[in-house]
């Protein structure tokens, strides 16, 4: 069997090309066109993967993905919009879309975002280096325990997406060392090459230091390194 997206869209045509596109790349598909059922579909079916519209009717894209998240299930969830306003965009993912594409899209453009935020969820999480016990990593305050696949600060624990684990462990294992947003996408996203819109990146750094820094606005332990990118600060 292979892997099923749902796809969650008011539009028929669209419906009918995706699920043709997806069905032709070996995808098993479920079709919901308002939000109750796309949500009860993404509840109950456990899908690996949702295509979600942001303009449904009976519940909004955004209610549908607060809720998903609000379940617990981190399963991978793109964004389709017709808008083109950053703010709807943002807020997707500070809601915990993965990604989003704007209407009209390539669908050879959505066929590589499904393949990667499939295979990223599929793969072990990104590895911190390997310290003696083979299984902690300690860095200054942080520690990230790979088997348990945690974060803890101060020896406490984080409640960390899926993502922002992914991030920090790709950040800490090479502390100091700046990545571009494109690198990220390439390593934490799993998009080859990738060229396009960078701000999910810029999301996910804001939503982790939230939790992570003890000053947001002031950030020690990632940091910007001003036109370059990120970086774990190898001083904490």
């Amino acid at each position: 069997m292979g892997k099923k997206i749902l796809i969650v869209e008011d539009e028929q045509n669209i419906v009918d090309i995706l699920s043709f596109n997806l069905a032709r790349d070996g995808y098993d598909t479920l079709e919901a066109y308002d939000g109750p059922t796309g949500l009860h579909l993404a509840l109950e079916e456990d899908p690996d993967l949702i295509l979600l519209d942001l303009m449904l009717p009976g519940m909004d894209g955004f209610d549908v993905c607060r809720q998903v998240r609000s379940s617990g299930s981190a399963v991978p969830i793109i964004m389709l919009t017709a808008r083109e306003e950053e703010a709807d965009k943002v807020l997707g993912l500070e809601l915990g879309a993965d990604d989003y594409i704007t209407k009209p899209f390539s669908m050879r453009e959505l066929l590589a975002r499904v393949k990667a935020n499939i295979r990223r969820s599929s793969m072990t999480a990104v590895a911190p280096p390997e310290t003696e016990d083979g299984e902690r990593t300690k860095l200054g305050r942080v520690t990230v325990d790979a088997e348990q696949m945690t974060v803890f600060k101060d020896g406490k624990p984080l409640e960390l997406s899926q993502r922002e684990y992914d991030l920090i462990c790709f950040l800490i294992s090479r502390p100091g060392k700046v990545f571009s947003r494109e690198a990220l996408m390439e390593n934490v996203w799993n998009y080859e090459g990738y060229m396009g819109d960078v701000r999910a990146v810029d999301v996910a750094v804001r939503r982790l230091r939230e939790k992570i820094e003890d000053d947001p606005a002031n950030p020690t332990f990632i940091i910007t390194k001003r036109g370059m990118g990120y970086y774990f600060g190898s001083q904490n």
